[in-house]
């Protein structure tokens, strides 16, 4: 585990930070002075993130938990250097081993972020020691069964929130059902979906309510205008065609397909998933000699180079907020998809591939309204990307219809907080 965490820490230097975590060492609580309010422990909440993904969509849920239980602490935890170094830029200032939210510097949205430790017993077992939660949510499909069992012994209640099971993810799972079903015996869940949720019961999990989709949520209806000016500074008038959140072989296969279709007089946007593949993209467009700038190189595009490498953070918003349409990641290849939501939500028409089973109604509800496109391939994302970008009417039908589908499904964050109540009281 050492090495790995080594080895995986020479391209994300986040995995060389705090790694005695991972095995259940925590830095010490500081000792109070005598007679101080603080020395009686507050209790704490515990919520688990794993990645980036999780963390983004826990936001909506931080700020409610923070709202509704101001005496209580928040710990946030990860088991990826993405998502932790997410919740340092989203919330804070670093205290030592642990870090400190702190949005906008005020002290009632102040938690902790740790990362979780492996789930050997007694690694976990130290970690609930140390920090004795009275509440432990866990974000969309992450099962500890070391984790699970040590809480359930202390009974500590466990929720499941923003809960998803694809059909794959419910096939893998029942190969191992008697160590996996006492694991999730020990969950309550919030479901994303009705399907998800019986597919969740079937695996011995006890359903409390289906609340929809936290990530509608989450999503902003305005990028902030610093950004969006500087974005426009760099793509001037130029219509502009998004690659959101790419993974890993999409560029490649965009690329190809866009040297055969290619998109007249339009500015395109790569804006690959995961930040230790910026470098590695724009390796991939030097090799095939394509003319490139990078938004973190804050310098407009010169003559003859119509693509624009999103090597940025925290700029997803702005990146769409520009866009005229947009293309989302992870769907040409079979990683699952990425959240469409957010392209929806700011009026962003979206084309998707075929493999979207993480997000399977939330891609089925925005094609079936009018807001997104599904494509079969690469080739397809160009020609329908060009289709849309000749036809203005069109456009602005599938943004208000986004904008409309996004509007319908809020709400998951007060429904999740009722579960969360009915498991905090005394």
């Amino acid at each position: 585990m050492l090495l790995r965490l080594w080895w995986r820490g020479r391209r994300e230097p986040g995995y060389r930070v705090d790694w005695a975590q991972r095995f259940g060492r925590y830095a010490p609580w500081p000792v109070p002075p005598a007679g101080h309010a603080s020395a009686v422990r507050q209790p704490l909440i515990w919520l688990h993130a794993v990645s980036l993904g999780e963390t983004l969509a826990a936001r909506p849920l931080i700020a409610a938990l923070r709202a509704r239980y101001p005496l209580h602490r928040l710990l946030v935890t990860h088991m990826t250097a993405t998502g932790r170094e997410a919740a340092g830029r989203l919330y804070g200032r670093k205290t030592g081993s642990e870090t400190s939210i702190e949005t906008g510097g005020t002290a009632d949205q102040a938690a902790l972020i740790a990362f979780l430790p492996y789930d050997l017993s007694w690694a976990v077992n130290q970690f609930l020691d140390h920090y004795s939660p009275v509440l432990g949510i866990v974000m969309e499909t992450e099962v500890w069964p070391n984790l699970f069992h040590a809480a359930q012994a202390r009974g500590i209640p466990l929720l499941l929130a923003n809960a998803r099971m694809s059909e794959k993810s419910y096939a893998g799972y029942q190969r191992f059902p008697r160590l996996l079903r006492p694991a999730f015996g020990a969950l309550q869940v919030c479901a994303q979906s009705a399907a998800g949720a019986a597919r969740l019961s079937d695996l011995g999990a006890r359903l409390m309510m289906v609340t929809g989709n936290l990530k509608f949520d989450t999503v902003s209806t305005a990028a902030p205008p610093e950004q969006v000016h500087a974005l426009r500074q760099l793509v001037g008038t130029h219509p502009v065609f998004l690659a959101a959140s790419t993974r890993e072989g999409e560029e490649e296969l965009l690329l190809d397909a866009l040297a055969r279709h290619p998109l007249d007089n339009t500015i395109i946007i790569i804006v690959p998933r995961h930040p230790q593949r910026f470098d590695a993209v724009a390796a991939v467009l030097a090799r095939r000699g394509r003319a490139y700038a990078r938004r973190s190189e804050h310098r407009p595009l010169p003559a003859g180079c119509n693509i624009l490498l999103g090597d940025s953070m925290g700029e997803m918003p702005a990146y769409y907020a520009v866009a005229d349409c947009a293309f989302i990641g992870g769907s040409l290849v079979p990683v699952g998809g990425q959240n469409m939501i957010e392209a929806a939500a700011l009026g962003v028409p979206a084309l998707f591939g075929p493999h979207t089973f993480n997000f399977v109604e939330a891609a089925q509800l925005a094609v079936a309204v009018g807001a997104a496109i599904r494509v079969e391939n690469a080739d397809d994302v160009c020609v329908q990307a060009a289709a849309l970008l000749r036809d203005t009417t069109r456009r602005g039908a599938m943004s208000e219809a986004g904008r409309a589908f996004c509007a319908a499904h809020r709400g998951a964050t007060a429904r999740t907080m009722v579960a969360v109540e009915r498991l905090l009281v005394p």
